[in-house]
């Protein structure tokens, strides 16, 4: 039997022992429906739900009980971070998701090409330079997909295109993006500059407006809607570039596209929200593990995790102490045991 047909069969009969996604997708867009009303009454300046209320229901004009305080928190505050973290971790999720597909790598996260340490040589670069936060986010941006840019160039300069060829260009290029922030990191103002560089790099939502929404949102819809559309084909490509080609796939041709799209998700997210790690890695295992690696069911409940991950998270940094905790520490608080359970339960499958 050739390999990618057993590999089908195995898809299908592990699939078929497991609930369809269809089961998972309403639960778990009721729990972000949830989680998000929650998150919405918790935070330092007031948890009293009547407040929130009032708030809400003042800003409809349907009470003339306004606290104009709780509304400016609320609705510039708490609801752009809200959205931000709902988007941001569907975005990694997906990304990372797709990337393991892809390069058939469960160990696999969405910086696999550079795309965090160019980010985040763009965003110190811009704070050595004085720029504000937008400048910083668009630095970061061009960073981003500047390393997945110079990352997918090195297989042509070798021509050799194959997976194994790409892991190693972004092995190459993110090694020589950090020693470039190492250096930026050294010359730069140990007082501010590297204080802010540092604290970048940790991850945060504070700065969430809905300027930076608005700008996160088209990568957001349209990078997500094609790998959706494309999930099928992400299936294809996971058995292999031979079998893929043999089905008739034009093989660097859907990769490239599949790959710029992760890569402008990925480069999004972290332009805005600096570098969270986890997210990308084990959100995908949950996912596999619910519903199997059929990309086609997968990959929706991927990012919808994703999202109830990182509100989880962000909800937890802005109110459970006094000083925010930066959303990479408490990531890895949370994502390195849940990776170690992970591999317990799949411990007998390991080799």
């Amino acid at each position: 039997m050739p390999w990618s047909t057993a590999r089908s069969l195995r898809l299908s009969s592990s699939a078929s022992n497991r609930p369809k996604s269809s089961t998972y997708v309403p639960i778990l867009i009721a729990a972000l429906a949830i989680g998000a009303v929650a998150a919405a009454f918790v935070g330092r300046f007031s948890s009293n739900p009547a407040d929130v209320a009032h708030a809400v229901l003042g800003r409809l004009g349907l009470s003339g009980d306004r606290n104009a305080a709780m509304e400016t928190v609320l609705f510039r505050v708490r609801m752009p971070r809200i959205i931000a973290s709902l988007m941001i971790g569907a975005m990694l999720a997906l990304s990372g998701a797709v990337y393991q597909g892809v390069f058939r790598n469960v160990l696999v996260s969405p910086d696999i090409l550079g795309v965090s340490s160019g980010a985040a040589v763009g965003a110190a670069g811009a704070i050595l330079l004085g720029l504000g936060m937008a400048e910083r986010q668009l630095f970061a941006f061009a960073g981003g997909l500047t390393a997945v840019l110079l990352a997918t160039a090195i297989p042509r300069l070798f021509r050799n295109s194959s997976n194994l060829i790409l892991v190693l260009s972004g092995t190459i290029v993110g090694g020589f993006l950090a020693s470039l922030l190492a250096m930026m990191k050294f010359v730069a103002d140990e007082h501010v500059q590297l204080a802010e560089i540092v604290f970048w790099q940790m991850g945060s939502l504070a700065a969430i407006g809905y300027r930076e929404l608005a700008a996160l949102a088209p990568a957001f819809l349209a990078s997500t809607a094609l790998l959706l559309g494309l999930s099928w084909r992400i299936n294809i490509l996971s058995f292999g570039e031979f079998e893929a080609r043999a089905l008739g796939i034009n093989v660097p041709l859907v990769r490239g596209i599949v790959i710029a799209a992760s890569s402008l998700l990925t480069a999004a997210a972290v332009s805005v929200a600096g570098t969270i790690g986890w997210v990308g890695l084990i959100v995908p295992h949950l996912a596999r593990l619910l519903c199997g690696s059929d990309h086609v069911k997968m990959l929706p409940v991927a990012a919808l995790l994703g999202a109830l991950f990182m509100l989880l998270i962000d909800t937890v940094a802005r109110a459970a102490f006094t000083m925010e905790i930066p959303l990479s520490i408490l990531s890895g608080l949370i994502g390195a045991p849940v990776y170690a359970w992970l591999l317990y339960r799949q411990r007998a499958h390991v080799s």
